[in-house]
């Protein structure tokens, strides 16, 4: 009997995803480049499941079922492309490759294209929730070719998280569109971690608590509207600690990676026009907590004052509670009114509900703020961001103040807050009939003649003013972001 589907690529995420088509009833062909890892995976992991080993490209074709499907779990860039120009002469009109890593959305639809030119099909498929969730379950978010789905539809809800009896896997659009939202939950992903962070400093350096005492913390607000993976496994890392008794957490040094799927997020964004403040920052505050000895050098140059708080500490715990749920209501609003620009520059066909839903169970972001945002889709397909949806304009009248507290904690005490500022601003500047973005425009038509528009006059007539009395009437040529 032939495998159901091969896999290529046997790192963590690569051998919990074969476990786990195992477990559900499907036959895996392996393979590996480093071809003796095939066998450790055989005789460890895979000990006594059917799966097959493989070891070579041409033994991994031939051991499949047709129409063949082939998931690479290998390093996005010129690996997946090396990868796909070595199968195509082994496969037939038909087969289809699936490319499960982080791979940029471009390179998405070009790889879409240039296979189904050969007969071809072609998935890019988001797969989020790390090792475990690729063991038990993860979202799964897959774009390309819609021929491939009916072939990979099977599997893949299958091997996903479920939530309420829903797969976290659904079909999101053709070309890119499946690694275009997994770029966003990673943007998204970037922006709750960075949140969290800024809490976690405000309560032990803002309000001088104990680990204990802020592992209490999150474990309460990971049992209301905060309720998310993200804040469990952060209340877990408070609670663990080394043989000495102490909290691992506090001899973790504190420069922060990345891989760069927030950074495209936020580059797309900028390519895009859509303000994606929150997520930026998230990016730009890993990039600061690499220049640790800069940092170390410049806390000795420029000390802080020493200002400490004298308020109410169980009001401020709620008012930094308050702060961190209405900034992540900034992060998905503005990661889905990205989406929903990109489905009009890219013409993709996207369901944000669906999309919701896909991130409800099995991803890093998962959280039941989802059914919230789920719930706003379903009742408004057509909304325009989320801060218009009656559930969360009630959501951020109740949160206002508390968050306003929170920032100015910061401000007061000298300690950073650039995803809480910066969400607050957005929101400020949302809701903000007339921006100062006419003295901006008159700048611009000052130095560079690029003109304006009047609020006497209807959208789309420009004008241009000799403000000095030595300059032409000839504009430079309008353009806006």
């Amino acid at each position: 009997m032939k495998a159901n589907i091969g896999l290529i690529g046997l790192a963590v995420m690569g051998q919990n995803l074969v476990l786990n088509m195992n477990d559900h009833g499907f036959k895996v062909a392996v393979y590996n480049r480093t071809t003796s890892k095939v066998d450790e995976f055989l005789d460890g992991p895979a000990k006594n499941t059917q799966v097959v080993g493989t070891h070579s490209l041409e033994q991994l074709v031939n051991s499949l079922e047709t129409p063949r499907m082939i998931m690479l779990m290998v390093k996005a860039g010129t690996v997946v492309d090396q990868y796909i120009d070595d199968l195509i002469p082994l496969l037939a009109a038909g087969d289809i490759i699936i490319d499960g890593g982080n791979s940029l959305f471009t390179d998405t639809n070009r790889r879409t294209q240039y296979l189904q030119e050969k007969g071809l099909l072609y998935v890019g498929t988001g797969v989020s929730g790390g090792e475990e969730g690729a063991r038990h379950g993860p979202s799964i978010m897959p774009g390309g070719n819609k021929a491939a789905w009916p072939a990979v539809k099977p599997i893949f809800q299958a091997i996903s998280a479920h939530v309420d009896g829903d797969p976290c896997c659904e079909w999101v659009g053709d070309n890119g569109a499946g690694h275009y939202v997994k770029m966003v939950h990673n943007g998204i992903e970037y922006g709750d971690m960075q949140l969290i962070c800024e809490a976690y400093q405000l309560l032990a350096e803002g309000l001088n608590l104990s680990t204990d005492e802020m592992q209490a913390i999150f474990a309460e607000w990971n049992q209301g509207e905060l309720s998310s993976y993200l804040i469990e496994i952060t209340a877990n890392i408070l609670a663990y600690k080394e043989d000495d008794g102490q909290a691992l957490l506090d001899s973790i040094l504190d420069t922060a990676g990345q891989k760069g799927t927030g950074k495209w997020t936020g580059i797309n964004a900028l390519d895009l026009g859509i303000p994606l403040t929150l997520i930026g920052e998230s990016v730009f505050a890993r990039c600061l907590s690499a220049q640790k000895d800069e940092r170390i050098r410049a806390a000795k140059a420029l000390p802080k004052t020493s200002a400490s708080f004298s308020g109410d500490k169980a009001e401020m715990i709620q008012a930094i509670r308050q702060a961190l749920y209405a900034s992540k209501i900034i992060s998905y609003a503005q990661g889905f009114r990205l989406m929903r620009e990109a489905a009009k520059e890219y013409k993709l066909a996207l369901n944000y509900g669906d999309i919701a839903l896909m991130w409800r169970g099995g991803c890093i972001i998962r959280s039941q703020f989802l059914n919230d945002i789920k719930q706003a889709y379903q009742q408004n397909p057509d909304l325009e961001n989320l801060l218009l949806a009656d559930f969360f304009v009630e959501a951020m009248k109740q949160a206002e103040a508390g968050w306003r507290q929170a920032v100015i904690l910061g401000i007061q005490l000298g300690i950073p807050t650039p995803a809480f500022s910066s969400a607050l601003a957005y929101f400020d500047g949302y809701r903000t009939e007339r921006l100062p973005a006419n003295l901006l425009q008159a700048q611009r038509d000052y130095f560079g003649a690029h003109s304006y528009e009047r609020t006497d006059r209807p959208r789309g007539e420009f004008f241009h003013t000799d403000w000095t009395g030595r300059g032409g009437k000839t504009a430079s040529t309008t353009y806006t972001v």
